[in-house]
């Protein structure tokens, strides 16, 4: 048989249609994902002009100052004139996160250092996954845990000794949100951490260092920028938690130090507003738009600072 060959006119003229196709794939391809970047920002865009569109229409429509807004101490839109502070709900909010965080945080940090550091390959295999089975947990299974389990041990610890614990309490919420982002920080953290270089572990016990040394004084602040950043985005999580919230904590709004009694959050108001029986357009119906905002740059705020931490602490590790 006889080889076919090309004369370097079809040879060339193969090879530009080769590489108009592979252009524009190329170009398809570009403009694929330039699509997708477009719907995330503009998805951002349009959530963020809605709020602002809706917010002002609040303060146009209610007659209350910005300032009042987010200081007065009173909620309660059925008076008149209405009030509209949202402090207490702010209050509610940052107790939830804080209560949340405090358990979440150390509990994640160290399951993430055992995993990284002294798991056996084959129990870490195994743990880490069963650890994020946490995160798929519908919310409002947590919510109804906080009920069920949670309220009644408190009342069963706590009222002996004369301290009274409503049916929707604050530390019940805590204890629920805090379980729930426990393995966002924990696998976020062991992530980082796994990172880390070997190098740097090898060279603390070259120098006689303890595993626990190595792990506390060495691997940990290497990986310090995301595992602040894992903080941040978990108490993220924890601020913008709703059903959980709802079930766990209710719906009362009020500044109390005492976490054995009901609070609101920001996010249970809208849930109130949007399933009770405020009219479209009314100042009530607008006000879970205002609120929204305030959500909304809470968590904005945290979300730079995380930038900020990632970018500030890799120039020192890294």
């Amino acid at each position: 048989m006889s080889a076919t060959t090309l004369t370097p006119e079809a040879d060339d003229k193969l090879w530009s249609g080769n590489s108009k196709l592979r252009a524009w794939r190329e170009g398809g391809v570009t403009l694929f994902l330039l699509l997708c970047a477009a719907v995330t920002i503009l998805t951002t865009a349009g959530i963020v002009i809605v709020l602002s569109v809706e917010t002002v229409e609040f303060f146009r429509k209610s007659g209350v100052s910005v300032l009042e807004f987010l200081t007065g101490t009173v909620l309660k839109p059925e008076l008149s004139p209405p009030r509209y502070g949202i402090l207490p709900l702010v209050w509610g909010t940052f107790v939830v996160a804080a209560g949340s965080t405090i358990i979440a945080l150390p509990v994640g940090l160290l399951s993430a250092i055992y995993l990284s550091e002294y798991a056996p390959r084959a129990l870490r295999l195994v743990l880490k996954p069963t650890l994020e089975l946490l995160a798929g947990i519908p919310t409002i299974v947590y919510g109804y845990l906080a009920l069920l389990v949670v309220t009644p041990v408190l009342k069963r610890v706590l009222e002996p000794v004369g301290l009274r614990v409503e049916t929707f309490n604050a530390l019940a919420a805590c204890v629920v949100v805090g379980i729930m982002i426990i393995p966002m920080v924990s696998s976020l953290s062991e992530d980082v951490l796994s990172a880390v270089p070997r190098g740097l572990r090898e060279a603390g016990y070259g120098l006689g260092a303890t595993k626990f040394e190595v792990s506390t004084r060495i691997v940990l602040p290497a990986g310090l920028s995301g595992v602040v950043a894992s903080f941040i985005l978990a108490l993220s999580r924890a601020i913008g938690e709703t059903m959980a919230v709802v079930l766990a904590a209710g719906m009362r709004p009020q500044i109390s130090l005492n976490p054995l009694t009901s609070i609101e959050t920001m996010t249970a108001y809208i849930v109130a507003v949007t399933n009770g029986e405020a009219s479209y357009g009314s100042p009530k119906y607008l006000s879970l738009f205002a609120v929204g905002m305030v959500l909304f740059l809470i968590t904005l705020t945290l979300n730079i600072v995380s930038g900020f931490v990632l970018r500030r602490y890799r120039e020192v590790y890294q």
